[in-house]
């Protein structure tokens, strides 16, 4: 389990940094160059994401909690999540009221996996990345101030990002067994 801490710790850290220490970061970049900062820096997510996965193989879950009624309400939040984080990839009518669909993506990804999985792997994984996506989204806040207001694009590409994202969805919902060892329907 510890490599599992470490490893969601890793990518926490490392991204909360461009937010907690703007100009520490802008400084290393600066004095790095900005491709051998970009190297580092995915070197060290790459780093925490096999941390992530070698510790979740390696840990043994203890139940805490068990919804009969998960499976399909983390289906649904999981929907909702993939529309979200599409809407972040084009001028969309929800970024008037999310602003950061990515991250709140990742918040709605952990809630939902963590209805369905409530062991304490589950726990520390789901859980500190939802920690870390509410935490980031406070910081990149506080640093950015109010946003300006977005333009709405067409309902064209509103509705193309609709079915890219629905596509997408469904693609992960097949190939979910193969890449989290788990399949959706239970």
């Amino acid at each position: 389990m510890e490599w599992l801490i470490v490893g969601v710790l890793i990518w926490s850290v490392v991204h909360l940094s461009l937010a907690l220490a703007p100009k520490v970061t802008a400084g290393l970049k600066q004095s790095l160059g900005a491709a051998l900062f970009k190297a580092i820096f995915a070197g060290l997510i790459l780093l925490g994401l096999a941390c992530i996965v070698f510790g979740w193989r390696a840990s043994r879950p203890e139940l805490l909690w068990y919804f009969s009624w998960a499976p399909h309400a983390t289906s649904l939040l999981m929907l909702v999540a993939f529309i979200v984080f599409g809407t972040a990839m084009y001028p969309s009518r929800l970024q008037r009221f999310v602003r950061h669909p990515m991250l709140t993506a990742v918040i709605i990804w952990s809630g939902a996996h963590l209805l369905a999985n409530g062991d304490s792997r589950s726990v520390i994984l789901f859980g500190g990345l939802g920690l870390w996506a509410i935490l980031d989204i406070i910081l990149i806040n506080r640093r950015d101030g109010k946003p300006a207001v977005k333009a709405p694009g067409s309902w064209l590409r509103e509705v193309r990002g609709l079915v890219i994202s629905l596509v997408i969805f469904v693609a992960v919902v097949f190939l979910h067994p193969y890449f989290a060892g788990v399949s959706v329907a239970g």
